[in-house]
């Protein structure tokens, strides 16, 4: 079990001590392409469809390697499951938070009363719990394997004051990269975020204005959406289900991540940044469910 640091880090957008010790795709449809990053709406809304569902032929018949397959049919083994405090956050991260149940991944919020210790090592009194993991195996797009194709199905926690999170970190916050495959505030489940971050030295994130908002048809946190991204030397192409919804290929920090190792992460925060003057009353226990989560790679 991983017990937080006190180290510093962005995930999300979100300043947070602690997280971290540790041949091609059938055609799809086009989609939109920025060019260079900025915080952006998407002019296109998603067209998502409820519980979908990717066969693994529809990468392995197209030239791509299954390299990591987690079902959640068995015991978490495969990752790391966090516990303690982070900093702008209302909740204590608890193993019990952080679930197998019937076949999925199951992060959950919950109201109760714990004595832990704060983010910069104080005794505290917490008022909500919630769950996170992250990967035992880092991933990486690199001379050997130039595509690297990340997926999972989830269903998003809906709620006040919660955020689902699912990306990839590396070690030496952001000298490795980070790439955000999905983001969902609990408020806003019609629209997800994607982000990355990049630097040369520790601490320092070069990448500016990466934020990207993907408004869909769908209410993410009624059924399950696959979510997909294709890590590449030039591009970051994100897809759900199974339609392109955004290219990112701005300025110089992707190529930045090529080569770098990154582990996965699944996280269930309450407050941090995305919410200013939150209302703590308005909080409800919600859940964010994994189905699975899947990496291809091809050259």
């Amino acid at each position: 079990m991983k017990t937080f640091t006190s180290r510093a880090v962005l995930i999300a957008g979100i300043l947070i001590s602690g997280l971290y010790s540790c041949k091609k795709l059938a055609p799809l449809p086009a989609g939109p392409s920025s060019t260079s990053p900025t915080n952006t709406t998407n002019p296109i809304t998603a067209k998502a469809q409820c519980d979908y569902d990717v066969n693994d032929t529809t990468y392995t018949n197209h030239g791509w390697t299954e390299s990591f397959d987690e079902e959640f049919t068995g015991n978490l083994s495969n990752w790391s499951v966090n516990t303690g405090a982070v900093e702008n956050e209302l909740e204590y991260y608890e193993a019990a938070n952080a679930q197998v149940v019937n076949g999925a991944l199951q992060l959950s919020v919950q109201q109760q009363t714990v004595n832990g210790t704060s983010y910069n090592g104080k005794p505290q009194t917490f008022n909500f719990t919630s769950g996170s993991i992250s990967g035992n195996q880092t991933f990486s797009a690199n001379s050997t394997t130039p595509k690297v194709m990340i997926e999972a199905r989830i269903k998003v926690a809906g709620g006040y004051g919660v955020t689902s999170i699912f990306n990839a970190f590396g070690a030496n916050w952001p000298t490795n990269g980070q790439i955000n495959f999905l983001q969902v505030e609990g408020n806003n489940t019609t629209q997800y975020v994607t982000n990355y971050f990049y630097g040369t030295q520790a601490g320092q994130n070069l990448v500016q204005n990466a934020i990207y908002y993907n408004p869909t048809t769908e209410d993410l946190s009624a059924c399950y959406h696959v979510y997909a991204t294709e890590w590449t030397q030039n591009s970051l192409n994100y897809y759900l289900d199974g339609q392109l919804v955004q290219t990112q290929t701005g300025g110089g920090e992707i190529p930045g991540l090529f080569g770098k190792s990154e582990y996965l992460s699944l996280t269930l925060p309450i407050g941090g940044l995305y919410y200013q003057n939150l209302n703590a009353a308005n909080i409800q226990a919600s859940t964010m469910y994994v189905d699975y989560v899947k990496v291809f790679t091809s050259n």
